[in-house]
């Protein structure tokens, strides 16, 4: 009976203790949401696992480029809109999309919230 009692413990803890690694903030201050995104993306686009792959087919693209990401409720990329783009290559330009609509924030939005951040970067 005492073993029942110490692996319901335990799973008890389990469960408690992924439960609030899971939880992720709700973000709902504007200016916040868009320091995160833009701090999110820069780690994302500098990350070796980014990097190793675009140095791998895509080397030689160099160059600006705006972007706009929508965010919605649960911290998915729901969209990827070129607005501005000294870069050419399409198919970077799609792989960019791919990366980045691939993408799940370390935040959540407030129910049916949605945003939309300009992003720059250059490669």
């Amino acid at each position: 009976m005492n073993q029942i009692k110490h692996y319901f413990f335990l799973l008890v803890i389990a469960a408690f203790s992924s439960t609030v690694q899971a939880q992720r903030p709700v973000l709902t201050d504007e200016e916040q949401i868009t320091e995160v995104v833009t701090k999110e993306v820069n780690e994302l686009f500098q990350s070796e696992e980014f990097l190793k792959k675009k140095n791998k087919k895509y080397a030689e693209v160099k160059g600006a480029m705006t972007i706009d990401i929508g965010v919605v409720q649960n911290g998915k990329v729901s969209s990827f809109f070129k607005v501005d783009s000294e870069i050419k290559n399409i198919d970077f330009i799609n792989f960019m999309s791919d990366y980045i609509l691939n993408h799940k924030f370390q935040f959540k939005l407030q129910k049916q919230q949605r945003y939309k951040i300009r992003y720059s970067i250059t490669f």
